[in-house]
């Protein structure tokens, strides 16, 4: 047969992907991108039913506020609507360069190296860090892309227990490698409890590791004047450590998207020389970084945006502790924007997200493998776009969901 001569083959494994699909619905486990469009406050048109959201990262409601827009736009026209090429090549503009220094300022710390995406940054950063031979310490509940950035390392990899310090310490103690690597959440993202990054850094500094702090969702809504989990710690500014590299996105709270990791001089550049993720890739748009510069001056100035979400977090969870009493799902207990609700099985999760949809509220059920096994459960994610009226709108709507499924919940 002829290189190139296409032969049709009775079998393959290719044939396994449709059956392999189906195993996903019958475990309830199957995805569904929605279409969606904004609209006023915390309202989304969702493949084209207008509907409530409590799904949104958008912590402070910056998503479509008029100063990004005007400040993407104005970026546009100067400097066009693509990068280009990589930072290292012709790709790191003038908008990116200031953003990166107001960013430094911004969360108090020598020096900021720019992403174009979360995930990037984290996959790329640890693998620039650690390698073959080192150790990893990573909490159990950590983010994907850290999971995915230690196992690119090729660095040992200890999994603790969620939040177990003493097992931490131990493991610390006892490993015997000379680059030891701590890398933790600050806010976790689907429980939203938040990490005692102090005692973290302690055993970092007892035990010579070098401590990453993802600060995803913490960054612009933790700390005095929204500056992060690094501030609200105390631990940034004349206090930060050389030993801390600290990460956030730029998509959440900030309402535009990218990410950067900050620390010491010597540690940045190291990445800014190692970090396949961004010497390979195309930098992002300038456009980005000049919304991103409006966005920082309204996370300083804005406090009242941060001090509603308070005000929302507490009349949720202050609602359902009254709506769901003698129901058998658990809120998590959680101060952040971010609330998980436990439901437990998937396909229940799955139907009470529909009874949500049905009275116009969204709030997607999240389940295995972003959880583990039993703990699926609604995430909602509050906003500064949302109002009083829409927190009691949902906590109403949960508690009829809870009266009318709790019989069959419970029989399994």
């Amino acid at each position: 047969m002829a290189i190139g001569t296409y032969s049709p083959q009775t079998s393959s494994w290719l044939d396994e992907f449709p059956a392999r699909i189906a195993a996903l619905d019958d475990g309830h486990l199957r995805r569904r991108r929605r279409v969606v469009l904004p609209e006023s406050g915390a309202r989304l048109q969702v493949d084209g039913q207008s509907m409530l959201a409590f799904c949104s990262n958008d912590y402070l409601g910056l998503a479509n506020h008029p100063a990004l827009i005007e400040a993407a736009c104005a970026g546009a026209q100067r400097f066009g609507v693509g990068a280009a090429s990589s930072p290292l090549v012709s790709g790191h503009s003038a908008a990116n360069e200031a953003l990166e220094q107001a960013l430094a300022a911004f969360v108090g710390l020598p020096r900021v190296l720019y992403f174009y995406a979360g995930y990037a940054t984290n996959i790329g950063i640890i693998p620039a860090l650690v390698g073959q031979g080192d150790a990893i310490f990573s909490d159990a509940l950590n983010h994907a892309c850290l999971i995915d950035g230690a196992r690119l390392s090729r660095a040992q990899i200890h999994r603790y227990a969620h939040a177990d310090l003493a097992a931490l310490g131990e493991a610390l103690a006892q490993n015997p490698a000379r680059r030891k690597l701590v890398i933790s959440d600050a806010v976790f993202s689907m429980d939203g409890d938040l990490a005692d990054v102090p005692a973290l850094l302690a055993l970092c500094e007892r035990h010579d590791a070098l401590l990453l702090i993802d600060d995803a969702h913490g960054f612009g809504v933790l700390g005095p004047q929204g500056r992060g989990s690094l501030a609200h710690f105390g631990l940034s500014g004349k206090h930060a450590s050389p030993r801390l590299l600290y990460m956030a996105t730029l998509g959440k709270a900030a309402g535009v998207a990218g990410a950067f990791v900050a620390g010491s001089e010597a540690l940045i550049e190291w990445l800014l020389q190692k970090t396949r993720s961004y010497i390979f890739a195309t930098a992002a748009p300038a456009l980005l970084a000049s919304a991103l510069h409006a966005s920082l001056q309204l996370i300083a100035q804005d406090d009242w945006r941060r001090a509603h979400l308070q005000k929302l977090i507490a009349r949720l969870r202050q609602g359902l502790a009254n709506s769901l009493r003698g129901s058998s799902w658990q809120l998590g207990d959680s101060l952040t924007a971010i609330q998980p609700l436990q439901i437990g099985p998937n396909n229940e999760a799955l139907a009470v997200m529909e009874g949500l949809r049905q009275r116009g509220l969204w709030v997607p059920a999240i389940r295995p493998p972003t959880v583990p096994e039993g703990t699926a459960r609604l995430r909602i994610a509050l906003s500064a776009a949302h109002t009083e009226t829409d927190i009691d709108e949902l906590v109403q709507a949960l508690g009829e969901l809870a009266v009318a499924r709790q019989p069959a919940a419970a029989l399994g």
